[in-house]
């Protein structure tokens, strides 16, 4: 049975039919919500995804593959977790001197010095890499991500986002100028 007719008999009243939908596209949610929201919260977007897409499920028309669909409704709902996030900013720059010192503190020992300075070089970036990127619109955070740390073709970014292409490649440029201009900011 294909996704159209799971769809159909969801609407028809066969609500738990639903659930074929889930275990179908379950992992391709989490992957969506793993790359684009912290990995601890990505579980609970993936079932917000659902959920949405539960309730709005009358408005599939078919003309698109589900996956597309529901695709769409994932990463609206990852837009929504940073905007969310953004409404009440916890995180500020001195926040990163407490989870560098919980970071050393985690290391085991065994570490030669060379390994575990590579390694804490690595933590390091990626830990202001990810403050830089909060500080960006949950749409500039998303087009940065996924054309470039994804590595995703600027047309299926439009795809995805219901973008055009001349807007992809606009909001990355701007996108990728003000992490710059953040990261420039962090280091005056």
């Amino acid at each position: 049975m294909d996704d159209a007719e799971i769809v159909r008999r969801v609407l028809a009243g066969e609500v738990n039919a639903f659930a074929r939908l889930v275990e179908a596209h379950a992992a391709q949610v989490m992957s969506i919500a793993a790359r684009h929201v912290p990995p601890d919260r990505a579980a609970e977007v993936a079932h917000e995804t659902f959920v949405r897409a539960f309730e709005r499920l009358s408005t599939y028309k078919g003309e698109s593959p589900f996956a597309h669909w529901l695709t769409r409704i994932a990463l609206r709902r990852c837009a929504d977790f940073w905007r969310s996030r953004s409404r009440c900013r916890e995180t500020d720059f001195s926040s990163l001197g407490s989870g560098t010192r919980e970071w050393i503190e985690s290391i085991p020992a065994e570490h030669d010095e060379g390994g575990l300075e590579a390694h804490a070089q690595r933590t390091e970036a990626g830990v202001i890499l990810e403050w830089a990127m909060s500080k960006l619109s949950p749409e500039d955070r998303m087009v940065l991500t996924m054309t470039h740390m994804d590595g995703q073709a600027l047309s299926d970014v439009g795809e995805q986002l219901g973008w055009s292409l001349s807007k992809v490649k606009v909001r990355s440029h701007r996108a990728r100028r003000k992490l710059r201009d953040i990261l420039g900011k962090m280091l005056d």
